[in-house]
């Protein structure tokens, strides 16, 4: 199997070289390069196609969101984690708006970060414990102040039941076996979903699960 490609985005040298030293220690992991700006950032990440950037908030210049952004408007197998100091809900919907699979604090253990690299690489999502917290505390708040009661973009009973069982990385075929139906069934459903949500990957049908409060943390 072949590597997990690494791109390090961060303003500040050491932290970059304390990751760098981390990762090259791990058997399935590569950093492929890095840069300390986020115009640089989208540059070099078009050139060297990483599996994942490991991107800070707060970079000169183009900030690690921005630079989220267009990096997935131009490369969408292109995974973006971000590693920033900010444990705080501030970001939020800004991050899940412009597509990134993970966020880890940069006071995270090392066993911790790998494992978010090698999750985010799968196609999965990966949230800091105390950020999920805030995820989900934000959603029940907008459920008691009324502005999550009807708003699932249009989805059928059988659409959010299939929507669940995807966020709970089931697959089509055991999908099938535990609603009686099948596969072409659940296939089409999925499509449906895919196309009702705008959603290009099961990473932003699993954010989206999340956000409506559909699976829980």
């Amino acid at each position: 199997m072949a590597n997990i490609k690494v791109f390090l985005a961060d303003d500040h040298q050491v932290f970059r070289e304390g990751i760098r030293l981390l990762l090259e220690r791990v058997a399935d992991i590569e950093v492929v390069g890095e840069a300390d700006d986020g115009a640089q950032t989208v540059s070099r990440v078009g050139q060297l196609l990483p599996d994942v950037v490991l991107m800070d908030i707060t970079m000169p210049g183009l900030n690690g969101l921005e630079a989220t952004r267009q990096i997935k408007q131009s490369y969408p197998q292109v995974k973006v984690l971000i590693l920033t100091m900010h444990e705080t809900d501030q970001y939020l919907s800004e991050m899940l708006e412009v597509g990134v699979s993970g966020y880890v604090v940069k006071t995270t253990t090392s066993r911790e970060l790998i494992s978010a690299i090698r999750t985010v690489h799968q196609g999965d999502v990966y949230l800091y414990p105390s950020i999920a917290r805030m995820l989900v505390g934000d959603y029940l708040q907008r459920v008691k102040s009324g502005e999550e009661k009807t708003s699932y973009d249009g989805l059928t009973p059988r659409e959010r039941e299939i929507l669940r069982y995807i966020a709970e990385d089931l697959q089509n075929r055991e999908i099938a076996r535990r609603l009686g139906i099948s596969v072409r069934t659940v296939q089409t459903h999925r499509t449906n979903l895919m196309e009702k949500l705008g959603a290009h990957d099961r990473t932003q049908l699993v954010k989206y699960a999340i956000q409506k409060g559909i699976i829980k943390l």
